[in-house]
């Protein structure tokens, strides 16, 4: 896969909305976990960004992956401040320099892959978060500790908690196909919040819903690039069961700046969601749009594959009230613009072509 563009001037713009807090980072050391995957190349490219003239002293990022699902394959501007390291959080890292901020996104997050891997996406949310918790734990001056949960902690929830808040418990199976990662993550949460309760570990947690941009694998099987995928290869857009499943759709520069916030601004041992409440969408309506932004591309229901999980949430949008007040985090790219920008990266990538 060809390394991330920004064209759009993205990344700065994701450095723009920290305002002033982005200087936070100016000479410190930040342990990434999950710095080869989606969203970790992301946070690589705005601290080489920050790195690259903003900063008055740069940043050093310790990125470490076991490469599991991640891309070992070098991506944009090399900076010689980020490290990049074969390292598995499910055993404890000889890391003994001072760090100030430690990011958590280590996992397996595809539902098609944590049924591969199933107990691989447990040690990760459970073991690598407490071998975590105790790096930071070592590190007195830690200033913060971001943990990646999921939006799939709330499970399926009672149509009276959607938008879903985050003291919304959730309604999820310990037995079922998707509990290896909807329970490990809720694990973690609950690892996260007795570390900062009794340690005073500043850990926070993000909830994230449904995040997407460039990057993402072709033949990753979420549902934004496994529909761009079919539709830009002439294929029919599939659509599982009956298409009335929702979801809501985050462009990776929303995120990324609200995770960032999430890391600086956000309340310790409290969790976070971040989204788009803006644009709550059935797939088949979701398919549909693809059919104008594609020329030429249809649509067709199918029965769910074997190899995807059983107990797919029936709705999914977040309650960001709290993001809003604590954060200062509102999204600003709406679904037609994101999935725009997603097809014009995808058209550049090989892999998205047969």
């Amino acid at each position: 896969m060809k390394a991330l563009q920004d064209p759009a001037g993205e990344t700065q713009g994701i450095i723009d909305s920290l305002g002033a807090d982005v200087h936070r980072f100016s000479g410190k050391t930040i342990l990434l976990a999950g710095g080869a995957g989606f969203l970790g190349r992301h946070f690589q490219s705005v601290f080489t960004r920050m790195n690259d003239g903003i900063l008055q002293k740069p940043c050093k990022v310790i990125s470490v992956d076991s490469y599991i699902t991640g891309d070992q394959q070098q991506h944009g501007v090399h900076d010689p401040h980020i490290v990049n390291v074969w390292a598995d959080i499910a055993y404890p890292l000889p890391i003994r320099q001072d760090l100030d901020f430690i990011i958590h996104a280590a996992g397996v997050a595809s539902p098609v892959y944590y049924m591969q891997y199933p107990l691989e996406t447990i040690d990760s949310a459970v073991q690598g978060t407490k071998n975590l918790m105790e790096l930071a734990r070592r590190n007195k001056k830690l200033e913060g500790l971001l943990y990646f949960s999921s939006s799939e902690i709330y499970g399926d929830p009672d149509p009276s908690a959607v938008p879903t808040p985050e003291t919304y418990h959730g309604y999820v199976s310990s037995t079922g196909p998707r509990a290896c990662y909807d329970e490990s993550k809720r694990l973690g949460e609950t690892i996260a919040t007795i570390y900062s309760q009794r340690y005073d570990v500043p850990a926070t947690i993000v909830r994230p819903f449904n995040v997407f941009g460039p990057g993402m694998k072709h033949n990753d099987r979420r549902v934004v690039p496994m529909f761009t995928y079919e539709a830009m290869n002439g294929r029919s857009i599939p659509v599982h069961g009956t298409g009335h499943q929702t979801r809501t759709f985050c462009y990776i520069t929303d995120a990324i700046s609200g995770f960032l916030k999430t890391l600086l601004r956000g309340k310790v041992g409290e969790a976070y969601n971040i989204g788009n409440a803006e644009n709550e969408i059935a797939m088949a309506k979701l398919a549909e749009l693809y059919t104008t932004l594609i020329p030429g591309s249809t649509m067709k229901l199918i029965d769910y594959p074997e190899t995807y999980p059983a107990g797919e949430p029936q709705r999914r949008c977040p309650d960001l009230t709290k993001s809003a007040r604590d954060l200062g985090y509102a999204s600003q790219v709406d679904l037609k613009t994101g999935l725009s920008r997603f097809i014009a990266w995808a058209d550049t990538q090989p892999d998205y072509h047969v």
